[in-house]
């Protein structure tokens, strides 16, 4: 968790965003939606050095659905390998929808779980109680589910530290710092410094980065001996003015980023074996 994992060649966990559930094919016409799209996307992507496949449901117009979580979970499991999936039930989804994320047959092995509420956009709201998190964090252990805990700002931050106190997580913990617009935090080499120095200790921390920050930022946490989160959850284009032509275009460039700084990718049991899992 720190420039020394690095020179240590700590090897790097590659999380692929494929889908997510605020924009859709009007803003990239490669972005996948239906089960069968998204799990030939992370068939390639694991092929090319992802180990985790974050995982959104959508219906058949599109719309994000945590009722499509089991179909997406089905189609990845019959066309990939050993990749670990990690649900969601995190973004504008009440309660009753965000715990579905979990009750999937069978459970995912990891599921992300949002620090708090956030805002991002004119239209995007969140509500996300405490009640809510610790709920989800029980369930969780009780499932055996390794929770990605999702800070989008400090105050997220200091919620992971609060759950800790509670004994509601394991370690080693595994922080998925997040930035962009909105209340999310904001994209810069510093703020993303001093989050890792604000981490729990015994904790392993990933970055996700939106749009043009992606691949700075995902660079940067290569060098802190962090992992790495890319897909078109999180940024459509490939270069200024150049759409994604799809997921494994995003992953193949990090893996090259990644294997160039001098450090290797995980596999799934690999990834398993950092994260406490096996």
């Amino acid at each position: 968790m720190t420039y020394d994992d690095y020179l240590a060649g700590k090897k790097v966990i590659l999380t692929v965003a494929t889908t997510g559930g605020v924009h859709g094919k009007d803003a990239n016409l490669n972005l996948p939606e239906q089960p069968a799209e998204i799990a030939r996307d992370v068939r390639e992507c694991e092929r090319l050095g992802a180990s985790i496949a974050h995982v959104h449901g959508r219906d058949e117009y599109g719309e994000n659905s945590a009722a499509h979580l089991q179909a997406v979970n089905d189609a990845i499991r019959d066309h990939c390998e050993d990749v670990i999936i990690q649900n969601t039930t995190g973004g504008q989804s009440a309660y009753e929808s965000r715990v579905r994320g979990i009750r999937t047959d069978p459970p995912p092995e990891m599921a992300s779980l949002d620090m708090g509420p956030f805002n991002r956009g004119q239209h995007i709201i969140t509500e996300h109680t405490r009640h809510n998190i610790e709920s989800l964090a029980r369930e969780m252990r009780e499932r055996g589910i390794k929770p990605e805990l999702e800070a989008f700002n400090n105050g997220h931050l200091n919620e992971t530290h609060r759950l800790i106190d509670l004994g509601l997580l394991e370690e080693p913990y595994y922080v998925n710092l997040i930035f962009g617009g909105g209340t999310f935090s904001m994209p810069s080499p510093r703020n993303l410094l001093n989050l890792v120095d604000n981490l729990p200790e015994n904790a392993e921390f990933n970055v996700l980065a939106t749009g043009r920050h992606q691949l700075p930022l995902t660079t940067m946490a290569v060098l802190l001996g962090g992992h790495v989160r890319v897909g078109m959850e999180d940024n459509l284009y490939f270069e200024r003015g150049r759409p994604a032509e799809n997921n494994a275009q995003l992953v193949e460039r990090s893996v090259e980023v990644i294997e160039r700084l001098g450090r290797e990718i995980a596999t799934p049991e690999e990834a398993r074996s950092i994260l406490g899992m096996d």
